[in-house]
Order: C-alpha cells, then sequence, then structure tokens
C-alpha cells in the first residue's frame, strides 16, 4: 500500500499545503491562490482540498499529517531573552511578544480544531484523523532545499527572519539523512535586517523585499560601511551579531527604531511617497551588505564540509542577486534553490522529512530535482473555463497549437501584451509559464507599458526574461539551467548596446529610460537580468511558443511575468485572469486553446474601485 504525507504551512505568511505520495510530489499550492488574499496566512483549507483531490484521497485516509514548525518552545528561554529586551516586566513581556510566537503556544490545538472541522464537513470524525505530526521550522525549509534537489550529497543553507529560534542554519544533506551543524539565532537575523530596511525604505515587510532588491540597481552603495560599522558584526566566517539598539522588532510593532533614524539621517519614508535618491542607495547598500554575508557563510560552509554542491531555502534564497554572485564567485560546483523557499516551501520540506529522515525511506537521484518545473498547483478545466465565458457572453476564438503559436508569435512581435493561463499552477513566487503575462522583450516601450498600464506598480522594478534553455548562453553569461527565476546574470556583451557619454553621467532614475541591449525590457539598468531557462520536458507548450517566437524574430527570449496586479495574487482559475485581463490594458488573452482579444469582450463593468484595495502593498 502507498503512503500519502500531507505537510501544512500555515499562521505566519504564504500558508500552504503539499502532498506526497510514496516519496514523489503529487501536488502543492499557497492558500492565497484560492482565497485570494495575497499572503494569505490563515488556515490553508482551499489548498489542502485541492491537494487531496488531485491526490484522490480523503482526509481520514492520510497516513500523516505534519507541520512545518515546532508547537512549543521553551518558555524559560523566552522569557531570558524577551525580558532583555522588555525590562519593565512580565506584562510588558507578554504585551510585546511578537504574534508569531504567541500563536505557537497554542498551535496543536488549533491545528486539530482545523481538521476536525475539515473533517466533520467530509462527514468524519475527530477520532479519524491521520497522525498530526510536527517538524522543526528550519529543518523543514533544509528538507524543502535538499530532499527534491539534484544532489546525493550537498550543503544546505537556509537563511530566513526566523523560525522557532533559527534565523540561519548549516544542514549536511547525504541520501535521505539531514545533519544540523550550526545555527544563528532570533534576534540576530539576515532576513530581518533585509526587511528592516524594506520597512524603512516605505515598502510592506514580507512583500516589499523584491522591490527593494530591484531598486538596488538605480543607487550608489554609500552606507555599506556605516551599516558594518553600527548595525552588523561580521566575522570572516560569515557569523555575524547585530546591535539590536537601532531595531524594534523584538519588541515593539516596528522593524526600526529613532536610533536607526538618527542613523540615517531621518524618518522612514512614508508609504507611496516618492522614492529618492537617498532610497536607491539605501537600497543598494543593504543588497551589498546582504551579499558579502551570503557570500562569506557560503565559502565558510564549502570549507567546512567539502561538498561540490550548495542547497538553499528560506526567504534570503529568494534573492536572486545573491544567489547568482554564489554561483559565479562561490566554491561550489552547482547550487539549487528551492523555487518556493519561504514558508510555503516548508509544507513540502515537512512532508519530505517524513517520508525521508521519520519513515527511513531512500531517495532515488538521477541528475535532475524532483519538482516538475514547479508546475503543482490545480489545471484550469478548459471545458468548465469554456462554459463561464459563455455565460458572461465572452467572445473567442479555438485554435489548436498549430494554429495559436503562431499567431501569438505575430501578436507579441506587434508588441501587444498577452496574458497565458495553461497548464498547473506554479507553487512558488514565481510565474513560470503556467500563469503568465508575456510580452517581446526587445520593445523599448515592454517595460513602461507592463508595469503602469498592466502590473500597476513602480516604474523602476523589472522584469524577466524566459528564454528556451538551450539558447540561454547565446544570450546571457549564464552556462546552466535556472528553471526557477532564481539566478540573476548579466546580458552577453554583444547583446549591449553602447551607451554615450552623456547617457554614462545619468544619476539614480534617470538611468530607467535607456535601453541597453537588444531585449531591453528585460535588461536592468545594470545589464543583469533575473532568468528563466524553460524546458521541453517540464512545460512544452510554454517551449513551443518561444520557438514560434524565435522562428518569427530571430529571439527566443519572451518578457514573462506573474499574471496578476500589484497586491493580488498570481491568478488560479480562468475567472481570475478573465478578470485580471479585464481590469488592465492587456491586448489578449489565452486560456489553454481559447484566444480572447481584448477589443471583441463586451463591456466589463465591476463595483468600486478594486485598484484602491491594493493600493498600499
Amino acid at each position: 500500500m502507498s503512503t500519502s504525507i500531507l505537510g501544512i504551512s500555515a499562521y505566519y505568511h504564504d500558508s500552504a499545503a503539499a502532498l506526497v505520495v510514496d516519496g514523489t510530489i503529487v501536488a502543492a499550492a499557497q492558500e492565497e491562490r484560492f482565497s485570494r488574499k495575497k499572503h494569505d496566512a490563515g488556515f490553508p483549507a482551499q489548498a489542502l482540498r485541492y491537494c487531496l483531490e488531485e491526490g484522490g484521497i480523503r482526509l481520514d485516509d492520510l497516513d500523516y499529517i505534519v507541520f512545518y514548525d515546532k508547537p512549543l518552545i521553551k518558555f524559560e528561554r523566552l522569557l531570558e531573552t524577551y525580558l532583555a529586551y522588555a525590562p519593565s516586566g512580565f506584562q510588558s513581556f507578554l504585551s510585546s511578544m511578537p504574534v508569531w510566537l504567541k500563536d505557537k503556544l497554542f498551535l496543536k490545538s488549533t491545528l486539530k480544531k482545523e481538521l476536525a472541522a475539515l473533517l466533520a464537513g467530509d462527514r468524519g470524525k475527530e477520532s479519524d484523523l491521520p497522525p498530526l505530526l510536527f517538524s522543526a521550522h528550519h529543518r523543514s525549509h533544509a528538507a524543502s532545499a535538499f530532499f527534491p534537489g539534484p544532489y546525493e550529497k550537498a550543503a544546505v543553507l537556509c537563511l530566513d527572519g526566523v523560525g522557532e529560534w533559527a534565523t540561519s542554519s548549516v544542514w549536511l544533506g547525504d541520501g535521505n539523512t539531514l545533519k544540523a551543524q550550526w545555527e544563528i539565532d532570533f534576534p540576530h537575523s539576515l532576513g530581518l535586517l533585509y526587511s528592516a530596511f524594506t520597512y524603512y525604505t516605505g515598502f510592506r515587510v514580507n512583500s516589499g523585499e523584491y522591490k527593494l532588491m530591484g531598486l538596488a540597481p538605480y543607487g550608489e552603495p554609500r552606507y555599506v560601511d556605516l551599516i558594518f560599522d553600527r548595525l552588523l558584526d561580521v566575522k570572516e566566517d560569515g557569523s555575524y551579531r547585530l546591535d539590536m539598539s537601532y531595531f524594534n522588532y523584538a519588541t515593539g510593532l516596528t522593524m526600526t527604531n529613532s536610533k536607526f533614524d538618527a542613523l540615517f539621517g531621518g524618518p522612514p519614508r512614508e508609504a507611496e511617497s516618492e522614492i529618492t535618491q537617498r532610497e536607491m542607495d539605501i537600497a543598494r547598500s543593504i543588497q551589498v551588505v546582504t551579499e558579502e554575508v551570503v557570500l562569506r557563510i557560503a565559502r565558510n560552509v564549502q570549507k567546512e564540509l567539502s561538498t561540490d554542491y550548495l542547497c538553499l531555502a528560506g526567504g534570503v534564497a529568494l534573492n536572486c542577486v545573491s544567489n547568482g554572485r554564489i554561483l559565479r564567485e562561490g566554491p561550489f560546483r552547482d547550487i539549487w534553490i528551492q523555487p518556493a523557499a519561504g514558508d510555503a516551501g516548508g509544507a513540502l520540506g515537512a512532508a519530505l522529512s517524513i517520508w525521508h529522515e521519520y519513515l527511513g525511506k531512500p531517495r532515488q537521484v538521477n541528475g535532475n530535482d524532483a519538482m516538475q518545473g514547479s508546475y503543482l498547483g490545480p489545471r484550469a478545466d478548459r471545458d468548465a473555463s469554456k462554459a463561464w465565458l459563455d455565460s458572461i457572453n465572452a467572445r473567442y476564438e479555438v485554435l489548436d497549437d498549430d494554429a495559436l503559436m503562431p499567431r501569438l508569435a505575430e501578436l507579441l512581435e506587434g508588441e501587444n501584451v498577452v496574458g497565458w493561463l495553461q497548464g498547473r499552477m506554479e507553487f512558488g513566487p514565481r510565474s513560470l509559464g503556467g500563469r503568465s503575462i508575456i510580452g517581446d522583450p526587445r520593445s523599448q516601450k515592454m517595460q513602461s507599458v507592463m508595469n503602469l498600464k498592466i502590473k500597476y506598480r513602480e516604474s523602476f522594478r523589472p522584469f524577466a526574461p524566459a528564454v528556451r534553455a538551450e539558447r540561454v548562453s547565446d544570450w546571457f553569461e549564464i552556462d546552466r539551467r535556472s528553471p526557477y527565476m532564481l539566478l540573476v546574470a548579466p546580458v552577453k556583451e554583444d547583446k549591449r548596446l553602447p551607451m554615450t557619454e552623456e547617457q554614462q553621467q545619468l544619476f539614480g532614475i534617470e538611468k530607467l529610460n535607456i535601453p541597453r541591449s537588444q531585449i531591453p525590457a528585460v535588461t536592468h539598468v545594470d545589464y543583469s537580468a533575473r532568468i528563466q531557462t524553460v524546458h521541453a520536458d517540464t512545460n512544452p507548450r510554454f517551449y513551443r511558443l518561444l520557438e514560434a517566437f524565435e522562428a518569427r524574430t530571430g529571439c527566443p527570449v519572451l518578457v514573462n511575468t506573474s499574471f496578476n496586479v500589484r497586491g493580488e495574487p498570481i491568478v488560479c482559475t480562468a475567472e481570475d485572469a478573465y478578470r485580471c485581463f479585464m481590469r488592465t490594458e492587456m491586448d489578449y488573452l489565452v486560456l489553454e486553446d481559447l484566444l480572447l482579444s481584448k477589443q471583441d469582450q463586451p463591456q466589463w463593468q465591476e463595483d468600486g474601485d478594486w485598484r484602491n484595495e491594493y493600493a498600499l502593498d
């Protein structure tokens, strides 16, 4: 008989569920895609139901349910640490305790109630629930990085904000085992340091870190020495400590305090206010600092463990600029990053940890990862999609791929923006050709059009290139797979455009509108690009579209950005996609084999101004 394991992450941010059957990843999805609440932290009831449906199994037929975090922390350790930062007494300690910590005190009972409620809906009894197990937070991260990865033996580095107590941890993965090496504990956290600067520059913590990373190339690293001198003590081996007198996250409701403000010459930027050169310089500085710390840790880990390979997870592993530097400048032969590196991936890691470590089952390593391209979410039912479109009198053409692909290549060459929904939804924060918005990277106007008229987001934010895997080295300075959009590499010299002396003197945001390469829409101001290699074996339809576009234009690259607007989760269903299509200035929409033109659609009305809901995200 098969063994089925359901992993759950919840209650902090990006809750998710994942189903593993006999060691194979059957399904995984974030709750936000179903609830339509970005970074939804609630119990992932809808994601859980999807996973069970995909696996054809009932909740009470599961062999194990595992949560990605531990329910209890030793109270004495909590008290000792928190009273150090809340000396006014016990009541102050309790009131200042972060929400994530309070939740853990009641985690086990909360989970049982949620699961029992689901089971009751299926006319089951609480006594029918399978065993409920718990994995440590950083073990879940480490398991998500190593067990589905392509290496038999590897060092594993987990860097995030905080989980239980650890903020940074190192593991040795070998076969079906993970052995903890060392960790750095809260409140000293590289992830929370980066989030503190996210907060200080006016972006939202746990969602604005991408913005800070995208803003960095517009700035100068003016504050690097100040950060190292006053905020962060880093040893040669990468171990570090923060000066907590500048931070408020251990006991308060903000990330930084007045002492931090004084150090950087003023209060945090107000959300939605003008971004100045100061914010750009701060973004560049903390990015440089983060890269330096991660590189030091990576070099020391390789020295300590003598491994050729490195696996990464945790929220900091989503910093694709840092990942690119590890690959180019680090001591490892290769690296692999879990595509759902944040807390969502912890659900998957917890399930895999039960299979390989708790049950002692061996891994099957064949040189490729086991994530199936990260296409682990639900498929849009084509017939149901067509029926819904008919119900609202939407107009569409039905085209087989032999007709659709060259048609799309022609539309994209004409600088049209296309919404693209096909196959299974991606697991993790990136759209990878299942739920994407695509365009012509050669267009000089495409970045501003997509940012301002489609995504409704800041004009400085870069877009990623999706490129046929076999052609990646012809266009970018990288010689390996990057299927999950988690590595940054420079555009090849022969694809760059020469800049005039006057253009070279531009500063800050003035750099934005200067085309830098033959593919300006995906070339950042420092000539970098966040690359996705597209592979025929994991996404044959998206690969075929790239082939058709290359046949027409000679360019094997498309702009690929997530199919959503600012503040909204990536679309899941055809209905989600159509609503997003009609809300924006997108030109065409593809739903599997259905092609819709904006100008052919009936008039669209929606109650209220939906953009206000997401204005501050």
